[in-house]
């Protein structure tokens, strides 16, 4: 009885220094409550400090989904959109969430995207006349595959002359599947490596500059000179080669050097005489030195 009574008295609220006892020790018992709640049982229902690491399932066909998931107490959802990807097999993982190496609790939801089982179909870029840096990255952007390279003989190098899949050339603007692997042809930037002189005999000034540089070469020293004979080198009824003198006009190409018909080089100098009767020789002479 007696403890009843002090058990009594101690919860008595009859003077200001009993409340604010039982204050305190409400207060405790609060503080207690929460953490016990907070750090004793949150954490043996939410296992925690127990974590996954989320396995790298790109690539993964999704038959085999439930070897790397499934098997480690995470679930999946697989998104109803798709996208592409030529480095990856058809149906298989082309995107996740969360990424590779992540923590999450156990049966956490990893959500998937798949790659399409058919490429989707985009319309061919044009990449001639472009330098094969664009061509990479025009591609690139397209989706495509830059191929094959073959070289051909052409003044500026490394530029598209021509594009082809399937060992045919195509156009721009046609559809093909993303992924489609692109040959390309480029110039070698040396152009034809055998030329042959032009022949200039007769020609007008203008005329022979304009044939020497669309030939692929270049025109060297031009001499202006007072004979008009030339000599050309032609065939007789035979076959045989004979040499013949012919006259030409005033402004033509009395002579030429190297020769007609000769082999010559890319960029090759080629230098040519004018008969020009009313001009002097002005090349220096023994007496000017």
């Amino acid at each position: 009885m007696s403890k009843l009574k002090t058990i009594m008295k101690f919860f008595g609220t009859s003077t200001w220094p009993d409340v604010i006892k039982h204050f305190l020790v409400i207060s405790a018992i609060g503080i207690s409550v929460l953490l016990f709640f907070f750090f004793v049982y949150m954490p043996i229902i939410t296992n925690h400090g127990e974590t996954i690491t989320v396995p790298d399932v790109i690539g993964i066909s999704v038959d085999d989904l439930d070897d790397f998931l499934v098997k480690r107490n995470l679930r999946y959802e697989i998104s109803y959109d798709s996208g592409y990807s030529s480095e990856l097999p058809p149906l298989s993982v082309l995107k996740q969430f969360p990424k590779p190496n992540a923590k999450v609790k156990e049966n956490r939801k990893i959500y998937l995207t798949l790659n399409a089982n058919s490429p989707p179909m985009v319309r061919m870029p044009n990449l001639v006349e472009g330098s094969i840096k664009n061509a990479q990255m025009t591609l690139k952007s397209y989706d495509l595959v830059l191929g094959k390279r073959e070289y051909i003989p052409d003044l500026f190098f490394n530029t598209v002359l021509e594009q082809r899949m399937d060992g045919r050339e195509i156009m721009e603007g046609e559809m093909i599947p993303k992924g489609s692997v692109i040959d390309v042809v480029l110039g070698d930037g040396m152009g034809q490596q055998s030329l042959e002189s032009p022949n200039l005999i007769g020609l007008d000034e203008e005329s022979a500059m304009i044939a020497i540089i669309g030939s692929g070469l270049n025109v060297g020293e031009i001499t202006y000179v007072i004979d008009e004979i030339a000599v050309v080198l032609t065939t007789d009824e035979e076959g045989n080669e004979i040499t013949e003198e012919v006259t030409v006009s005033p402004g033509g190409v009395q002579k030429q050097r190297p020769v007609p018909g000769n082999p010559m080089r890319l960029k090759q100098d080629v230098d040519i005489w004018i008969y020009k009767p009313d001009s002097l020789n002005f090349s220096p002479s023994l007496l000017d030195h």
